[in-house]
């Protein structure tokens, strides 16, 4: 990207960040890469976990969490059935370009306060999955 991403972070995120940080020490990356001194971690990295997990392409890539995040927050309901939250929150917190040209040379809105609660109610859902 050629354009600054704000990413707001769960509490969960924000603690493991701290213990990562006691791990990895004073880097720029958390997820610094093994064999490149001063590069982050690559994505490689984290499709060799999933396949060491036992996870096949077919079961699950990197890029698939960002589609189960992208599904899970576009179907979530309140009891009255209206959505959680706005497609422009998911879309940004997903660092995607509007598509409407138009539009994304006006709109610079970056609707941080609703991605804060769709971040943190997310992390409170994965946790929830144990």
């Amino acid at each position: 990207m050629k354009r600054i991403h704000i990413v707001p972070m769960s509490t969960q995120l924000i603690a493991i960040c701290h213990d990562l940080a006691t791990l990895t020490g004073n880097q720029r990356w958390l997820f610094p890469s093994a064999r490149r001194d001063g590069r982050p971690m690559s994505d490689g990295t984290v499709r060799a976990a999933l396949r060491y997990m036992g996870y096949q392409n077919e079961d699950m890539t990197a890029h698939g969490f960002r589609g189960m995040a992208s599904t899970v927050l576009n179907e979530a309901r309140r009891p009255d059935e209206t959505r959680m939250w706005s497609g422009e929150a998911i879309e940004m917190q997903l660092a995607h370009a509007e598509k409407n040209k138009v539009r994304g040379a006006y709109n610079h809105a970056e609707y941080l306060l609703e991605r804060r609660k769709m971040t943190q109610w997310y992390a409170d859902w994965l946790d929830g999955l144990n």
